[in-house]
């Protein structure tokens, strides 16, 4: 079968690969650049979602954590392992018992593809090896794995391997709307015709159908997430609950830096996708709170947002997911929601599934 793919981020890439094993004759159109929206300004992680195992969402942790392994293991110079330190203040939201329990199901549900079980630590010798780090009612301390990559070298670099099993791709190829019988309409007027059309445009998928005159019974939410990058070095991650609030934010290593994120604030598409001055302050604020370092707003010498398309469901229209759902109508198949440690898990069901 003729394939033709829009977008050319981590899913789309991933679609392409999986499309390509089964033998299909594949062409992808991305807008503008390879991986240069929502999966270049990610938060740098290979995770299976320590927090969404408070939302239940079992299966998605799960697939997650096997795919974690999978990136760790396809490029040891892109990705690596990195050790996370989770603690327990006397006013923190979520009491040890169950921070303990969600650790222990975090290293169950990985089973064979864990890198490395969680455990207690001392509180003297972590303050030893940060004492900068805010103590003050500090009641307990875990540490996890997870992993870090370089999220859009990592997206090239499978771009390449494509470009090298004869898929073709066309980047600053723009795609204005999509027929139901397979027809890419280019905004330079070309058209393309195939057998399948995949959407795997993330933030934009929903909006592309709206443009061709297709209804969905999937919604998305689009959510901005904004980071920032410290002039302070960092050995290890940390998860943490913001000040006063029971969402928690990242601290990371980043490049000889300290990347700190995430935000969550609702945006439309045609928004302008970067952090504003109140997300900077916040993120700012969260980080000053743990680290004594002397860090003021000076100190930032970098910033970037990413928009994320989480489900909404009909059924809960309250309720957005990090999971994915696929959608036929006619011969286009839209990819609705997803992360980038799951792109090739979605990839390979979506081949199963329709190609």
């Amino acid at each position: 079968m003729k394939i033709g793919i829009v977008g050319g981020g981590i899913n789309g890439l991933c679609v392409a690969s999986e499309a390509l094993k089964k033998g299909h004759e594949v062409t992808l159109f991305e807008r503008g650049s390879l991986m240069s929206e929502t999966s270049a300004n990610s938060s740098k992680l290979l995770h299976g979602g320590l927090r969404y195992l408070e939302h239940a969402e079992f299966r998605l942790v799960r697939e997650s954590l096997k795919e974690r392994k999978y990136w760790l293991n396809k490029s040891s110079e892109l990705t690596r392992p990195l050790r996370f330190y989770l603690p327990i203040y006397k006013t923190s939201r979520r009491p040890a018992w169950m921070v303990r329990v969600g650790l222990y199901l975090y290293d169950i549900l990985a089973g064979k593809h864990t890198i490395q079980k969680h455990c207690k630590e001392g509180i003297d010798q972590f303050s030893k090896q940060y004492p900068q780090f805010n103590k003050s009612n500090l009641s307990a301390l875990y540490s996890y794995s997870d992993g870090q990559m370089d999220d859009k070298n990592l997206g090239l670099m499978l771009a390449d391997e494509l470009r090298a099993e004869g898929c073709r791709i066309f980047e600053n190829s723009p795609v204005s709307r999509l027929d139901i019988d397979g027809t890419i309409h280019l905004e330079s007027g070309e058209l393309h015709q195939f057998d399948k059309v995949i959407n795997v445009t993330g933030p934009w998928a929903e909006a592309l159908l709206q443009h061709s005159d297709i209804k969905t019974e999937t919604h998305l939410d689009l959510i901005r997430g904004s980071h920032i990058i410290i002039n302070r070095p960092l050995d290890s991650g940390f998860i943490l609950e913001v000040p006063g609030e029971e969402r928690v934010f990242f601290v990371l290593p980043h490049h000889g830096k300290t990347l700190v994120g995430t935000t969550e604030v609702h945006q439309s598409i045609d928004e302008p996708i970067k952090p504003s001055s109140e997300e900077i302050s916040y993120l700012l604020a969260a980080y000053q709170y743990y680290f004594k370092n002397g860090v003021t707003r000076v100190d930032i010498v970098g910033n970037y947002a990413g928009l994320r398309p989480l489900l909404i469901s009909h059924k809960n229209p309250n309720k957005a997911s990090r999971e994915y759902v696929l959608e036929k109508n006619g011969e286009i198949i839209t990819v609705f929601g997803g992360k980038w440690t799951t792109s090739r898990a979605l990839g390979e069901k979506l081949a199963n599934k329709y190609l």
